[in-house]
């Protein structure tokens, strides 16, 4: 663990994001315990093994307080998404508790929030969260106001198979914990729902496994499902294309020539394949009653 002194701590968005519905990104840690292959921040900053150079951004409670203090007093609510680069419940939440300070102060300030996990370790924070929905309500940005929600959680997945899950995504709490920690917060009463983020070619986007996905995801209580697909950037040793390449080379040898065949001059798949993948996940989404955005697009 490195401790590190940022300079700032919320970041205002140039526009909000329709899935993610994000005014504000808030980021307690710098890399990421999970070490997931396909994750777009990879590359020599964090190396191979990004938990080797997970930071916790020490100065972040000050630093918000004096933000939310400003911001509250001019009126400038929005919804504060945690994450944009990195979970917010990495292993080392457990005992830094950086995550929960910050939230108590958005709390205080009755900020909405967006939080975007693949842990189970939300459960602990469930009671703080809900004290945020019912307090920040009241400042949801008018043009929101079909969200009627002040605290929201989306869980994040590229796959429900646990044997996927680790060779992609070798240090996230597995899909089914997920899974069950998705169906405990429904339960609970809060508004969830999943990120299917990136679905991998020929792996988890097939027809069998889509079908399969949100098939659990409506079991589950999920709201909405929003999903997209892969891209991997880079060709160093510790890029995503690059470690995406060898997961695939090593578990799914058949695969490898497609892989590099649009993906060795192209970040993403191309455009055929972008709208082949759209118009099914509409179609599932309507077969299965799941909207595709937190907020219905007419609302």
């Amino acid at each position: 663990m490195n401790e590190i002194t940022v300079k700032s701590i919320l970041n205002k968005t140039k526009r909000r994001d329709p899935w993610f519905l994000d005014d504000y990104t808030l980021n307690p840690y710098s890399g990421c315990s999970f070490n997931c292959l396909y994750c777009y921040i990879r590359g020599s900053k964090y190396g191979e093994h990004m938990e080797r150079k997970l930071g916790v951004k020490v100065n972040a409670p000050e630093l918000l307080e004096k933000a939310l203090h400003t911001k509250a007093k001019k009126g400038q609510h929005g919804i504060i998404v945690f994450s944009s680069a990195t979970d917010p419940y990495l292993q080392i939440e457990k005992e830094i508790g950086l995550t929960r300070q910050l939230l108590e102060i958005i709390l205080k300030y009755e900020f909405p929030v967006h939080i975007i996990t693949k842990s189970d370790l939300i459960l602990r924070d469930l009671e703080l969260i809900n004290e945020i929905d019912r307090r920040a309500r009241k400042n949801i940005p008018k043009e929101l106001a079909g969200l009627n929600r002040g605290a929201f959680m989306t869980f994040s997945f590229s796959t429900i198979e646990e044997s996927v899950s680790r060779i992609f995504e070798p240090g996230a709490t597995s899909p089914q914990i997920r899974l069950e920690t998705m169906s405990k917060c429904k339960k609970e009463g809060f508004l969830t729902g999943v990120s299917m983020m990136p679905l991998l070619p020929w792996i988890s986007d097939t027809t069998e496994s889509l079908e399969k996905m949100f098939a659990e995801f409506k079991q589950q209580g999920a709201d909405y499902i929003f999903p997209a697909h892969l891209t991997l950037f880079g060709n160093e040793p510790s890029s995503s294309k690059t470690l995406v390449f060898r997961a695939i080379e090593k578990h799914y040898p058949h695969l490898i020539d497609k892989y590099q065949k649009y993906f060795d001059n192209s970040i993403d798949m191309p455009s055929f394949y972008k709208k082949a993948f759209y118009r099914k996940m509409s179609e599932l989404g309507q077969k299965f009653g799941v909207r595709n955005r937190i907020i219905p697009l007419d609302k």
